[in-house]
């Protein structure tokens, strides 16, 4: 006698079940009921409908009721909301557009009702500028609101996948975005340094965030709805997306005797069997087992919907099919990044009170020599004996494979050990000869061998800095680039011919860019009687950890209630209220980037990072030589002059700077054109013959560190400014001393650094006379003879002349080689190289050695 199956819902774990089903039993009646007018459809895909990856709606149709009919004769009633189910009379009560209200009796029941979002119960929550994303319909209406002219702007309440996506696809689709979050990060799965990734991405891209801010209500505006925010703050736009969360759709079997969670969510054991005889469930509704812990979790997640439909066929045809539990392994596009985790976080790890321990290593995607390789983010989280427990990565190529390699690693009990061993797939384009997931294997399997100890970045606040020290060992460049307050300088490589500089009664709390250096260093040290540990993931973790959104500020709605307030509220009556979305962000200023209707054509690239100045310049000046007219050239460098000097060095030399733009990381991108000789003289051209004449200008080089010269210098640079000229002065290696603060700085300095501090004065006040020094007694004379003729001390001097604008630029190259920084110098002085020296001597028509 053949069974009949009734299916409550469709979409993942109602079609799949439906489908598997019928292929195992042709002789089974199987019912279908949808309160909607699709059954199965793509909602992971629902997002990038609005945005247009996916431009054809039809294409999001994954199966049609006709279609379920003519392949597997499954009876499918579309706009059948079932209302209640009788678990004794074996039946359940439908209300019908068609049918109206009636009863159908089953043999067994497959619950697959899904999970709907989460309304607040607030003020205005049934506004009709609020949408949700769960179906079809829901897209269409949002859908219609952006395409028809009615929507450039929009907040997205929830950082969630489903917030992060869309927030994603509105800014794709040309509206001004803001994403509201309560927490202090997006996506909850990820760990906070990792998740701050992924936010600084969509901040970049474009998508204004503010963290930790909880709605109180909604309102209408003048421009649309407004969202109340605490202390009064209210945000406007054309529409709010809401998305903070999914709860069951299982208000239903509420008097049903089926056993619900504390949630809501059905409870099942690993057959997805109920409580109660002939009746299953699948898909986000249920409570399941936490795969790697044992306990009961939920999980909204496709692919494990479409597994339990398919397991739930499987006990019905008569197969022993089991669901042992859900890991959670997710993936999700953040614009060029991709964020991917399996098995716990570190969150729920400290949450259940389990005893773990972590390593954060930064390998490339793929062979770093191959062209286009790029870091990734990886994150391992396993027990103190190395069974592994989750994993996070974050980057833009090659990430969600090496969660899935641990995700299988995570499946079968795997140990760190596992992962050292697995042979991947290797190509120079694909992956390198240890694969990221071989070396994230290696750090923690040293980790729990005892050969290193390690602490992250979250732990510095817990260092006693009076027992111990905090080591940097990258270079020298690199410590001055940026490090952790407190630490001190010792390059790996000087490491063991310095190791009497460390105190070997103290604890040595060990950094480098991403690890590695590290690891080699905290060897070195262990092997020569010292404690220490080494910083997972290094600075760039730590660095990464500190990302806090750009502040936001929301404009006057101009409703009362508004005055008065404190924090970015203050900042309303700077906002624009010609923009589409009524809040502004403070930003440094904007960098030249092309316009969105001309795009660029890049002929050549030129990777000038790591080089200093001139290092840069010297091979924009080589690429740009062989370049053909009117090709382009796109470079990169890491050289913190570089900003100014290639703007200087274009203008100097007729080339069109196309694009100017600080990348994160510290790089910085420029794209030039190469102009033909005609157009360099042409008169419209940056430099022409009579630029000089036109606007006066002065330029000189103070290479000396005497006061007789550098008083002379001034002199001349004051009587220049007074003229009305440009006056632009280049210090350089010993001149550097007249720019010099006279209070000694807190400052890290290398060997030769602080060779450098000990035979350079300290500030224009200790300056010697180039001759007729006569052991200091000859300055003190000079100075005397100045104050009795009334002139101006060299410290009035030079004031005087940064009150005229006389530009003051400090060499980079030339602190770079003295161990001088920026701290050491006068709060006037400009940071600069040897490009814009000669781009602002190139237009002047006076031009002083000194």
């Amino acid at each position: 006698m053949s069974k009949k199956v009734l299916i409550v819902g469709g979409v993942a774990g109602g079609a799949s079940a439906a489908a598997r089903l019928r292929r195992l039993d042709e002789h089974a009646e199987i019912i279908m009921f949808e309160k909607g007018p699709y059954i199965s459809f793509a909602n992971c895909g629902l997002p990038y409908y609005i945005g247009g990856s996916i431009a054809e709606r039809e294409r999001l149709l994954v199966q049609t009721p006709q279609g379920m009919q003519d392949r597997f004769r499954i009876d499918v009633r579309t706009h059948s909301e079932v209302i209640s189910v009788d678990t004794h009379q074996r039946t359940v009560q439908v209300r019908s557009a068609e049918r109206g209200l009636y009863e159908e009796s089953y043999d067994e029941l497959i619950l697959s009702p899904g999970a709907r979002p989460v309304v607040p119960d607030l003020p205005g929550n049934n506004h009709p500028l609020i949408y949700t994303v769960r179906n079809i319909p829901d897209i269409d209406r949002i859908k219609e609101k952006v395409t028809a002219g009615g929507g450039r702007s929009a907040i997205v309440i929830g950082g969630g996948f489903i917030g992060v996506e869309m927030a994603e696809n509105l800014k794709e689709a040309g509206l001004d975005v803001m994403l509201v979050e309560g927490n202090p990060q997006l996506l909850a799965p990820f760990d906070p340094e990792l998740a701050a990734s992924l936010a600084q991405e969509m901040q970049q891209k474009g998508v204004n965030l503010l963290f930790s801010q909880r709605v109180q209500g909604f309102r209408s505006t003048d421009r649309g709805i407004g969202v109340e925010l605490g202390g009064e703050r209210l945000l406007t736009a054309d529409l709010v997306i809401l998305a903070i969360g999914v709860i069951p759709d299982t208000a239903f079997l509420q008097s049903s005797g089926i056993q619900l969670g504390a949630r809501g969510h059905i409870a099942v054991n690993e057959a997805l069997e109920t409580n109660l005889p002939h009746v299953y469930a699948v898909g986000d509704a249920i409570e399941v087992r936490d795969y790697v812990h044992g306990g009961k979790t939920s999980i909204p997640l496709a692919g494990p919907a479409n597994k339990q439909g398919r397991i739930v066929a499987d006990r019905i045809a008569g197969l022993d099919s089991v669901y042992k539990g859900t890991m959670g392994t997710s993936v999700i596009k953040v614009f060029d990044m991709t964020g991917a985790s399996t098995g716990s976080s570190e969150k729920t790890l400290k949450r259940l009170g389990i005893d773990y321990r972590s390593v954060i290593v930064h390998p490339s995607s793929h062979a770093s020599y191959y062209p286009g390789a790029s870091a990734i983010a990886l994150k391992l989280l396993f027990t103190p004996e190395g069974k592994v427990l989750g994993a996070q990565a974050v980057g833009y190529e090659g990430v969600e494979k090496r969660i899935d390699d641990i995700a299988v690693a995570i499946h079968f009990g795997g140990h760190v050990s596992d992962l050292t061993e697995l042979e991947l797939s290797y190509a120079p384009p694909f992956s390198s000869a240890k694969d990221p997931v071989n070396m994230v294997g290696y750090a923690a399997e040293n980790i729990v061998a005892g050969r290193v100890q390690s602490f992250t970045y979250d732990q510095l606040d817990a260092r006693i800095p009076e027992n111990s020290i905090l080591l940097d060992v990258r270079s020298d460049l690199e410590h001055r680039g940026g490090h952790i307050p407190g630490s001190i300088s010792i390059p790996v490589d000087e490491l063991r011919g310095r190791l009497n500089e460390l105190d070997p009664a103290k604890k040595i709390w060990v950094y480098c860019q991403v690890g590695l250096r590290g690891y080699t260093a905290s060897q070195i040290l262990r092997q020569h009687g010292y404690d220490v540990r080494n910083l997972s993931g290094g600075y760039k973790t730590y660095r990464q950890a500190l990302f806090v959104p750009a502040d936001v500020a929301d404009g006057d709605d101009g409703e009362p209630g508004n005055e008065g307030q404190s924090g970015n509220e203050g900042q309303r009556e700077k906002a624009n209220h010609n923009s589409p979305l009524s809040f502004i962000q403070e930003t440094a200023p904007a960098p030249l980037v092309p316009a969105a209707d001309q795009p660029l054509t890049v002929d050549h690239e030129l990777d000038a990072r790591g080089l200093s100045c001139p290092g840069p310049l010297m091979q924009v000046k080589k690429s740009m030589d062989k370049l053909e007219h009117g090709q382009t050239l796109r470079v990169q460098a890491s050289d913190p002059g570089f900003y100014e000097d290639i703007k200087a060095w274009a203008k100097m030399n007729g080339s069109d700077l196309l694009k100017l733009e600080r990348l994160s990381g510290g790089a910085i991108e420029a794209v030039l054109s190469k102009k033909t000789a005609e157009q360099r003289n042409s008169p419209s051209s940056a430099v022409t013959p009579t630029a000089a004449a036109e606007d006066p200008a002065s330029t000189m080089v103070v290479f000396s560190g005497d006061l007789d010269k550098a008083i002379a210098s001034f002199i001349i640079a004051n009587g220049a400014a007074a003229s009305g000229r440009k006056v632009t002065m280049f210090f350089t290696f010993w001149g550097l001393s007249v720019i010099r603060k006279p209070e000694r700085q807190s400052v890290v300095k290398s060997k030769m650094g602080r060779m450098f501090d000990l035979m350079l004065p300290r500030s224009s006040r200790k300056l010697g006379l180039s001759r007729m020094n006569m052991l200091g007694m000859g300055p003190k004379m000079i100075r005397g003879l100045m104050k009795s003729n009334n002139v101006d001390s060299l410290e009035s001097l030079i004031q005087s002349a940064t009150d005229q604008g006389v530009e003051l630029v400090a060499c980079q190259m030339s602190m770079d080689l003295m161990g001088i920084q920026r701290e050491e110098l006068m709060d006037a002085v400009k940071i600069g190289g040897v490009g814009y020296y000669l781009g602002q001597a190139s237009q002047a028509n006076h031009n002083l050695f000194i």
